[in-house]
C-alpha cells in the first residue's frame, strides 16, 4: 500500500489530488517550482475542506488532520522518499517528459511514476525512463474531490503489479478506477473534446449564441453544464492542446480544432482562470 505520495504541480488538479490523498491518510509531498503556487494551493485546499465541513461530509477536526498530512515544497529532492509520484502539471508534452526523466533519477527504483495527463501517450512517457513497467496514467476528473472517476491508462510496458497497486491507491482515495487503453485522448476526452470543439464550431458558424448553445445541451441532453461553460472551466488552452493531440495522433480531420478556439487561446482568453473565455468572469 502506498503510504507516501508525491504530487507534482500545485494547480487545480494537483491540489485536488493532494487533498483526496491526505483525506485518505496518505502522507503527501506537494511539489511546485513556485512558492506562491504552493501557498495558493494550501489555501484552496483549506477552503475546499471548509465546504465539505459545511455540507457535513467531514467534521471540523478532520480538516487539521488532513492539512497536516500535506507537506508543500519547492525542493524536487524532497520527493525521493515517495513510494509513488503523480505528475499533474500543464498539458505540455515536452515538460512532462523532462519531469519523468527527473523523477526516474530521483525516486527509488521500485517507485511508481504516474501521470495525470488527459491525452498524452503513457507509452511515450514511460519510454524516457528506465522503468517503463512502473509508469502508468492516472487521469483524475476535475474537480478531483467531487468527481469519482479515474482513468487508469496502461502503457505498452506497464506491469500488472503497477496497474494493481495504482488501482488499489485510487480505490483507497474513494475513486472508481477504470482500465483504458493508451490511445490519444483515452476514453473521456476522446468523446468529450470533440463535443466541446463542435460547440465552438456552432458558435463560430453563428448557429447560436453561447448561452443558447449551453442551455440547449443542458436542457436537451441533461448535462449538468453546457459545453462552452465546461470549456471555460477546463481552460481553453487545455482543450486546444487535447484537440491537437487527437488530431496529430489519430490523423483524422474531424479532430481539427475550431479556428475560433485557436483565436481565443492566442488572445489569452483561456476561460475562468484568465477572467475571460466564452464568458466573462
Amino acid at each position: 500500500m502506498i503510504k507516501t505520495l508525491g504530487v507534482l504541480g500545485a494547480g487545480q488538479m494537483g491540489n485536488g489530488i493532494a487533498q483526496v490523498a491526505a483525506a485518505s491518510s496518505i502522507e503527501v509531498l506537494l511539489y511546485d517550482i513556485k512558492e506562491e503556487a504552493l501557498t495558493r494551493a494550501v489555501t484552496n485546499i483549506s477552503l475546499s475542506l471548509d465546504k465539505l465541513i459545511k455540507k457535513e461530509i467531514i467534521k471540523s477536526q478532520q480538516k487539521d488532520e488532513i492539512l497536516k498530512k500535506i507537506k508543500a515544497t519547492t525542493n524536487f529532492g524532497d520527493l525521493k522518499s515517495a513510494q509513488m509520484a503523480i505528475e499533474a502539471v500543464s498539458e505540455n508534452e515536452n515538460l512532462k517528459l523532462e519531469i519523468f526523466k527527473k523523477l526516474d533519477q530521483t525516486l527509488s527504483a521500485d517507485a511508481i511514476l504516474a501521470s495525470n495527463t488527459s491525452s498524452i501517450s503513457i507509452t511515450k512517457i514511460g519510454g524516457v525512463t528506465k522503468r517503463a513497467d512502473k509508469v502508468i496514467g492516472m487521469h483524475f476528473m476535475n474537480p478531483v474531490p467531487l468527481m469519482k472517476l479515474v482513468e487508469g491508462i496502461r502503457g505498452l510496458a506497464t506491469s500488472d503489479e503497477t496497474f494493481n497497486k495504482t488501482k488499489e491507491l485510487a480505490e483507497k482515495m474513494g475513486k472508481t478506477f477504470i482500465l483504458v487503453k493508451d490511445f490519444p485522448g483515452f476514453a473521456v476526452n476522446r468523446i468529450l473534446m470533440p463535443m466541446i470543439n463542435e460547440a465552438v464550431y456552432a458558435l463560430y458558424e453563428g448557429v447560436a449564441e453561447p448561452q443558447a448553445i449551453d442551455e440547449a445541451m443542458k436542457l436537451g441532453t441533461n448535462q449538468p453544464m453546457g459545453p462552452l461553460t465546461l470549456a471555460d472551466f477546463i481552460g481553453l488552452d487545455t482543450c486546444l492542446a487535447i484537440m491537437n493531440v487527437l488530431h496529430e495522433g489519430l490523423g483524422d480531420s474531424k479532430y481539427r480544432a475550431c479556428p475560433l478556439l485557436v483565436k481565443y487561446v492566442e488572445a489569452g482568453w483561456l476561460g475562468r482562470k484568465s477572467g475571460r473565455g466564452f464568458y466573462q468572469y
